[in-house]
């Protein structure tokens, strides 16, 4: 049980504090993460990595030369902000674009690729890597949907290898991906974790028992079985990674991770088994490493990762690092950092703007106080429909995240700026302070729409419909939800399809927004039936039958107060 904390809510930045405090000698403490407290070459790619708290030493205990040089810190179990992944990036660069690497799941996709769009928006060459090497999260056909757990290390280490050797950023980047391509991992529980301040675990494995193919975030394995010896556990481990051994393979290198409450010597035991069990199949083991690599709290198990080496990631595998969790080689020679750091969110000044692009930025500033003002209204209702199969905070949510889009419009357009620089910093701003995945994905579509619009002009309709379908292939590209998964996607691909359509057809702007309005309302009203396909509520699946999903009645409700908007606009 976790124990020590003060506040619940301070717990996971208190702890940053600390952490940084210790290890002075490797990092710097930035708003929402930690940097390299050594000097970094000018023109080297920055490798940043990031996730929830709770995983210590994932992932600021892998800053350092070799391997990464900045990480961010989200709240315990979950994804950083938008903003904290952006500031962070901005202090890690060094003109050399950015790798940024993450666990593959869906609050961090979403927020660590919004963040990336933005970088590059801001002339920042930034590559995204969701680390999948989970194998009992997806078969190997679909590896793609497969989670990040231990082989974030691994894959995180040849990265930083790759950087640190003075590669481009189109070789670290393919190297990396190499190596997520090569690496798999499956673990074991034998007790669950518990929140900060929390009554009890997020579960329980009966008396025993233990879980297989647990997730990091307190999620409960797949199965459960009879505790094992250590031969036979080690027998099972390995061999659900043998299992898809690529051909020809003669070399791994192997990670025994501890998940927070597994005695070191307990690991060691199991290792004998585990190198007994990778000998007999002809494999070589390069540089073992055991004990405390990505930790879920307190809970109580182990998971076992493999490489598959071939020659360029065997050297990078054993190429030298220095980081609180990771030490290989010789000593890098590094000097203390002198450069001080201002924790800035970026540029704040807008660009010059014509007076009729200023007149249209005014009018989303209103439209975006509407939206709030309905939003407000509507909060308890959207969280009882999200309390179903969810934790119950999407109105929350989206109250804070549109109060603060519209508070941002207003700050740009009393700053001057033309249309597309007031959506552009309202979609920045609802992301930062929703948080979750929802928040993400609004600021997400407010930024792709505004790259219909334009701070010369004035917004006309056909920018408008064709923002409306930016918005959407951004949703869909960064968050990967399809029409079916009962997710804010099943009401926007009707309103977007329904707006280009009725527009191509020379209907006015307003009729044809009141039409898209109306489909979208139909399909949220339809997800009743439908069973969630992906993030938290997908375990819940069979309690969400017969409930709308609250993302898509939310977006409903949006276009529905835009459309009125457009009429009293019209009329007036």
């Amino acid at each position: 049980m976790t124990t020590i904390f003060d506040a619940p809510e301070d717990f996971a930045t208190t702890a940053l504090a600390g952490f940084a405090a210790i290890y002075q000698r490797n990092v710097r403490l930035v708003k929402g993460g930690v940097v390299r407290s050594t000097k970094v070459p000018k023109g080297k790619v920055a490798v940043v990595v990031g996730g929830g708290s709770g995983h210590y030493p994932a992932f600021a205990g892998y800053v350092g030369p070799g391997l990464a040089d900045a990480a961010v810190a989200g709240d315990v179990f979950a994804s950083p902000s938008t903003a904290a992944v952006a500031r962070v990036c901005r202090h890690a660069d060094q003109g050399g674009g950015v790798l940024l690497g993450f666990g593959n799941y869906a609050g961090d996709v979403l927020n660590f690729g919004v963040a990336a769009e933005r970088l590059r928006s801001e002339g920042i060459d930034v590559r995204i890597l969701p680390v999948t090497d989970d194998v009992a999260s997806a078969p190997a056909e679909t590896s793609a949907k497969r989670r990040g757990i231990a082989g974030d290390l691994v894959v995180f280490k040849i990265a930083g290898a790759a950087a640190e050797a003075g590669k481009s950023l189109d070789e670290v980047e393919r190297l990396a991906r190499h190596a997520n391509d090569r690496t798999v991992s499956f673990g074991v529980a034998f007790g669950g974790c518990t929140l900060p301040g929390a009554a009890g675990p997020l579960f329980t494995v009966p008396k025993g028992q233990m879980a297989l193919g647990l997730g990091i975030h307190g999620e409960p394995g797949v199965s459960e079985e009879t505790i094992a010896t250590a031969s036979d556990l080690a027998k099972l481990l390995t061999g659900k990674l043998l299992a898809e051994r690529p051909e020809g393979s003669r070399k791994v290198a192997a990670v025994l991770n501890g998940l927070g409450s597994t005695k070191y010597e307990e690991l060691f035991v199991l290792w004998t088994a585990v190198a007994r069990q990778l000998n007999d199949a002809g494999l070589e083991i390069v540089d073992p490493e055991c004990g405390e690599f990505v930790t879920s709290l307190d809970m109580q198990g182990c998971s076992l990762t493999l490489l598959w080496l071939d020659e360029e990631l065997e050297a990078l595998w054993r190429a030298p690092t220095d980081a609180p969790v990771l030490r290989k080689g010789v000593i890098i020679a590094a000097e203390p950092a002198t450069d001080e750091i201002v924790d800035a969110d970026g540029p704040q000044s807008f660009g010059p703007a014509s007076d009729a692009s200023k007149e249209s930025g005014k009018c989303i500033a209103r439209l975006i106080g509407n939206i709030a003002e309905a939003l407000k209204e509507a909060e308890e209702e959207l969280g009882r429909i999200d309390a179903f199969a969810g934790d119950g905070d999407h109105g929350q949510g989206m109250r804070r995240g549109s109060a603060a889009a519209f508070d941002a419009a207003q700050t740009a357009v009393v700053a001057g700026a033309g249309a597309a620089s007031v959506l552009a910093a309202a979609g920045d701003a609802w992301a930062d302070r929703a948080g979750g995945t929802s928040g993400a994905i609004w600021g997400l579509a407010l930024r792709s729409w505004s790259n219909a619009l334009s701070d010369e002009e004035k917004v006309s309709d056909a920018a408008i419909v064709k923002g409306s379908r930016l918005a959407l292939d951004g949703v869909t590209r960064l968050g990967r939800a399809r029409v079916g998964d009962k997710t804010l996607v099943d009401a926007l691909v009707p309103f977007v399809e329904t707006l280009e359509r009725e527009s191509a057809a020379g209907r006015p702007l307003v009729e044809a927004w009141d039409a898209a309005a109306k489909a979208a309302q139909e399909a949220a009203d339809a997800t009743s039936a439908l069973t969630p396909k992906l993030g938290r509520a997908r375990p819940l699946a069979e309690k969400s039958i017969g409930h709308p999903d609250a993302g898509a009645v939310s977006l409903a409700l949006v276009a529905r107060v835009a459309g009125a908007f457009l009429r009293e606009a019209a009329a007036g």
